[in-house]
């Protein structure tokens, strides 16, 4: 036994952490008293070397070989699941210090970082985001007691504490209070905890604006990472801007001075009665909305004065409003490149740390087969066997049998990767009897002809002209509507021609082929949608919503055309991250609805700014057609269909009036700091827009459309997600 000791001593002081955590989980003691973590020192080296040299080199005994080997596999397995963790720590682009350091944190990384934990901390994440339903101010129908919805929130910060402090026991007191967004997380959960057990225990409410930090817990789950990108890259666009908007801000100073002087003593000239009055002016006419009101009664005066507000649009609207867009482009695609940089770097740093792991002293500078899959049961555990051996295949370009670190560096290109055995048969109809299979060449000639494409499109074509002369009929004739009912059979023709080039294109090119295209899908549903129209037309002999699907399949029709090919093609290609950019504005209203919630939800808006020039929107006379008192922050869906009224910028000085004549006049801050947050997403939004629609231009000119679409898809689908 003093050989087996001698042998695990040696070996276990050349390893990483997972070098003593094997005993974690088989519950083996040491044959040592010292600790081989501590004989390692820092985390140098990786290498594990007896496993693969041969067993008579070691020259013991048949049982004492047999126990070394076994310690050795749990050694090997050890090092494959560390393996896995520091290439997920590189996909997944977390830092190399929230890597835990001792057996004792690996219980709590292991069950923080399950599916099943990230699924829990996402729903406790959105159950405190919806509670703002049920709270006062409450939508009427999911009004609930103070208990129940103080319960629940209760019981959400839990979990997320649960969180919080398992990641505290893995990473220590010191790594948890480095960590930016784990201590801003931990300071915001000390605030909600506080104020959940004071509502509680008053059972009543009380002013709580901090209800809007509630989404930096959604930000912080694992299924977020595109949002965290998104809102670090308008942190870090921040700065620029903020140069940008002082100097906006200047020169609307200096007309807001200039303009008070020259027009404050003109006979009812309301936006320049005083200095105030000059600055809300002239911040909402770099809007456009309150033009060429705010200009009329200085106009009236002298036709002179039409300078002074020409000049001022020209200025801030026309050249410091698209200085700032250009800024905000320069400012968004220079951390683009940076961010991918930073991110390929990360990446391989995981693959060094997981390579160093997986060599031997028999093989150390390449990684076996046969280590290879040990570590994919625990990278990709759900992966096939077939897919393993092929994956290691196509790393392996160098065709010696082990993996170099450059090969190495692609596996997670590789990994995400599937194979399916090519089929030899030409047609999924080959296999059937003789006139079935000449059947079935024939329809997949027919509908692969370009001319079969062409008609179709005639048809689509054909079937929107007639769709709108319809419409603009049965809106103008009174009497168009009895004569229709009789020209339904041109609807149901347009049909039974849209389902027959389906079932030819199902047959034509087999099920999978044809479901296994986006287009092709598409066309089924609207086409599904339709027959389920006509038929209820038909039957109940009234006008059903679902006719109104088919003109969607005029979008068909982009297809003949490159351009808009790469519109619709960018759009699906861009469709996550502008899904993580949606997810951002939503952010950015719950914030400013909660905010507003609390400040506004008091005011009555009907029947206000009597004597103001905003008096006729919110009258509720029965000659009124503005009904803007409805525009109020009485519960957190209103106030996100408010915010949205602002963001479209029309008339939105008049919400932003009446709720200042209601309550302050410092209330105009709250929707002008809006209106510039708001601006500044938009701004980075478009910019993205821009760059990827940029990038794909550029592309094609490198490339076939055809092999540019399917990589461009590949790679989206397969690393864009994980990018954070």
């Amino acid at each position: 036994m003093d050989q087996i000791t001698v042998a695990r001593t040696r070996t276990r002081a050349g390893s990483l952490l997972f070098g003593n955590r094997f005993r974690t989980f088989t519950g083996e003691a040491s044959d040592t008293d010292t600790d081989p973590l501590e004989t390692a020192g820092t985390n140098t080296a990786g290498i594990n070397l007896h496993y693969d040299i041969p067993l008579n080199e070691l020259e013991l005994d048949e049982e004492t070989a047999l126990t070394e080997q076994r310690y050795l596999q749990r050694r090997w397995h050890a090092n494959y699941h560390e393996a896995a963790i520091y290439l997920q720590e590189g996909e997944n682009n977390v830092k190399f210090d929230t890597h835990p350091t001792s057996k004792k944190a690996l219980p709590a990384y292991l069950v923080v970082h399950t599916s099943w934990f990230y699924t829990l901390d996402l729903l406790a994440s959105l159950l405190l985001m919806a509670l703002a339903v049920c709270e006062a101010p409450a939508v009427s129908i999911f009004q609930a007691p103070v208990w129940i919805h103080g319960s629940l929130e209760l019981l959400g910060l839990i979990i997320i504490s649960l969180e919080l402090l398992m990641k505290l026991q893995w990473l220590g007191l010191r790594k948890f209070l480095s960590h930016k967004r784990t201590l801003i997380k931990a300071i915001t959960l000390m605030i909600m905890l506080a104020e959940a057990v004071t509502v509680l225990v008053r059972q009543t409410n009380h002013f709580r604006v901090t209800r809007a930090l509630r989404p930096i817990f959604l930000i912080d789950t694992h299924y977020c990472g595109g949002v965290r990108r998104f809102v670090r890259q308008i942190l870090q666009s921040v700065p620029p801007i903020i140069d940008m908007l002082v100097l906006l801000l200047f020169f609307m100073a200096i007309f807001s001075i200039l303009g008070y002087y020259l027009f404050h003593d003109i006979p009812g000239n309301i936006y320049f009665a005083k200095i105030q009055d000059s600055i809300v002016s002239l911040f909402v006419l770099m809007t456009t909305a309150n033009f060429p009101d705010v200009m009329m009664p200085a106009y009236h005066d002298t036709p002179w004065s039409a300078t002074f507000f020409i000049s001022y649009l020209i200025i801030e609207l026309y050249f410091l409003m698209n200085l700032v867009l250009a800024v905000v482009y320069d400012t968004f695609t220079g951390m683009e490149k940076t961010k991918f940089c930073k991110l390929l770097q990360h990446k391989r740093s995981g693959c060094v740390h997981a390579f160093k792991l997986l060599i031997s002293r028999q093989s150390s500078t390449g990684i076996s087969i046969r280590h290879f899959i040990g570590l994919m049961k625990y990278y990709r555990p759900h992966k096939r066997r077939r897919d393993i051996y092929l994956t290691f295949k196509s790393l392996n370009q160098s065709k010696t049998g082990f993996l170099s670190m450059e090969e190495f560096y692609d596996i997670y290109n590789f990994a995400a990767l599937s194979w399916q055995v090519k089929k030899e048969k030409d047609h999924w109809l080959d296999s059937a009897c003789g006139p079935c299979s000449q059947i079935g060449q024939g329809i997949h000639w027919l509908v692969t002809w370009k001319w079969f494409d062409y008609f179709i499109n005639t048809v689509i074509a054909g079937n929107g002209v007639w769709l709108i002369y319809e419409t603009i009929m049965f809106s103008n004739d009174p009497y168009y509507a009895e004569w229709a009912s009789h020209t339904q059979w041109v609807s149901v023709v347009f049909v039974c021609l849209y389902s027959i080039e389906v079932v030819l294109k199902v047959l034509g090119l087999g099920p999978r082929d044809y479901f296994t295209n986006g287009w092709n899908v598409f066309d089924f549903l609207v086409t599904v949608a339709a027959v389920v129209g006509c038929f209820t037309e038909l039957v109940t002999n009234k006008f059903s919503l679902a006719i109104v699907i088919r003109p969607i399949r005029l979008l068909r029709i982009f297809r003949l055309k490159a351009r808009y090919r790469d519109v619709f093609g960018t759009l699906f290609v861009l469709l996550p991250r502008l899904f993580s950019a949606g997810i951002v504005l939503l952010i950015v209203y719950y914030f400013f609805a909660v905010i507003g919630m609390e400040c506004f939800s008091s005011a009555d808006l009907k029947d206000c700014c009597v004597g103001t020039p905003v008096e006729a929107f919110y009258s509720t006379a029965n000659d009124s057609l503005y009904y803007y008192y409805l525009n109020t922050f009485d519960n957190i869906l209103m106030s996100g269909v408010t915010l949205f009224e602002l963001t479209v910028v029309n008339n939105w000085f008049i919400i932003m009036e009446g709720h200042a004549y209601s309550t302050t006049e410092w209330s105009r801050i709250y929707f002008m700091i809006f209106y510039l947050v708001t601006m500044v997403v938009m701004t980075i939004v478009v910019a993205f827009i821009l760059e990827a629609f940029l990038f794909r231009i550029q592309c094609r000119r490198k490339m076939s459309m055809d092999t540019f679409e399917g990589r461009l898809i590949t790679f989206y689908q397969h690393s864009v997600h994980r990018r954070m």
